[in-house]
C-alpha cells in the first residue's frame, strides 16, 4: 500500500501590499535571486526553496506572513551587512537555545511589508 509522504517544503508565500517595494527589499537588501515576476507575483530562489511574494487576491489572505528563518553561517556578520543595507532589525543576534554542543542564535527583522522574519545560525561549541 503506497502512502503519500511530504518530502520537503517547496514554496513559501509571503503576502505583500507593494510588490515593487517588496521585490527591491528581498533582492537588493537580502540578496535573494529573483527568478521571475508576473502580475502580482514574484518568485525568488532560496537554496532550493522558492519564496513567493504575492499581493493577496482578497482580504481573506491579507494576513501577516509566518516567520521565515533565513539560515546564515555567521549571524553577526550577516546582521551587520544587512543593517548597513537598511534592514530594520527588532533585536540584535542573541542566543535562543543550547542543545548539546550546538547553540542556536537568532536576530529578528521586519521586511518592507511589516512581516517579521529572522536570521538564524547554528554554531558548534
Amino acid at each position: 500500500m503506497e502512502t503519500t509522504m511530504i518530502q520537503k517544503v517547496g514554496q513559501i508565500a509571503v503576502p505583500v501590499k507593494n510588490l515593487d517595494t517588496a521585490i527591491d527589499f528581498y533582492k537588493e537588501k537580502l540578496g535573494l535571486p529573483l527568478l521571475f515576476n508576473i502580475n502580482n507575483l514574484a518568485f525568488f530562489e532560496c537554496n532550493g526553496l522558492r519564496l513567493l511574494l504575492s499581493v493577496p487576491e482578497s482580504e481573506d489572505f491579507a494576513n501577516a506572513s509566518s516567520v521565515i528563518y533565513f539560515q546564515v553561517s555567521d549571524i553577526n556578520k550577516s546582521y551587520q551587512e544587512l543593517a548597513e543595507k537598511g534592514v530594520h532589525f527588532i533585536d540584535e543576534p542573541h542566543l535562543i537555545a543550547k542543545m548539546g554542543q550546538t547553540e542556536t542564535w537568532m536576530a529578528f527583522f521586519k521586511d518592507t511589508e511589516e512581516n517579521t522574519h529572522a536570521l538564524m545560525s547554528e554554531i558548534q561549541v
